[in-house]
């Protein structure tokens, strides 16, 4: 019988020691309406958002959240928790934080946003190697050296140019969960204004959702990789 930890402990060691990664790659889990929680994750003192458990799972924590623990309304949308924010569809509770010229240009960037297809009852986050859950995504943070492999990693059997979907709002929940976990492709972030002002993303920092069905050809892959095009290539930095 296939032992999904084991899996995910040794698929986590594989993209660590090769990639060089310099945190853990973090498994996300969308808890459908009708489905039960995987056991053995502690739900927080207080609610938090989403892009702070994925920041804080990449330095070994682990969160069952459910619904009512996800306190960003917008976050929460995105990933099928509950309806949109009447003031985020609108563009109006975007368009105070300076960065775009109009309301309607916020709410045409929250409009082009994916919300994940079903109704989502919480999540679960914690490091790849202590999922004891098929992840549906799985999020790696990191400086582009290391983010650029995947790139290569997902065309490596059928070719082509990989197209990333991002904005000023939303690295976390949608450009690196609702979108992947909404594809089935992976999807680049260079951040946001949430995630970078209530979390320790660092200013040379990059995110990355992969879908987690994506993870076992990726390792196998990256183990050639590591015998073959990672030798040849200057990694400094």
């Amino acid at each position: 019988m296939k032992d999904i930890l084991v899996d995910n402990r040794e698929f986590s060691k594989k993209f660590k020691e090769i990639l060089e990664l310099r945190s853990e790659p973090v498994a996300v889990r969308l808890v459908k309406e009708g489905e039960g929680f995987p056991s053995g994750y502690p739900i927080p003192d207080r609610p938090i958002t989403h892009c702070q458990t994925l920041m804080r799972a990449r330095y070994g924590e682990k969160f069952m959240m459910p619904a009512e623990m996800h306190v960003c309304p917008t976050g929460a949308a995105f990933i099928g928790i509950r309806p949109m924010p009447e003031n985020v569809a609108s563009g109006e509770f975007h368009f105070t934080m300076g960065v775009m010229d109009s309301v309607d240009a916020v709410k045409r960037t929250i409009g082009e946003g994916t919300v994940v297809p079903y109704k989502t009852v919480g999540t679960v986050v914690c490091p790849l190697k202590d999922a004891n859950f098929e992840p549906d995504v799985v999020v790696f943070v990191d400086i582009p050296e290391r983010i650029y492999w995947f790139a290569p990693l997902y065309t490596a059997h059928t070719g082509g140019r990989v197209v990333y979907r991002t904005s000023a709002f939303q690295a976390a929940c949608l450009d690196v969960t609702s979108i992947p976990a909404s594809t089935g492709t992976p999807n680049l972030s260079v951040g946001c204004l949430g995630s970078r002002n209530n979390t320790d993303l660092k200013t040379d920092e990059l995110l990355i959702g992969i879908p987690g069905a994506l993870i076992p050809d990726m390792v196998r892959t990256l183990e050639r990789y590591a015998e073959d095009a990672l030798p040849y290539v200057n990694r400094k930095g």
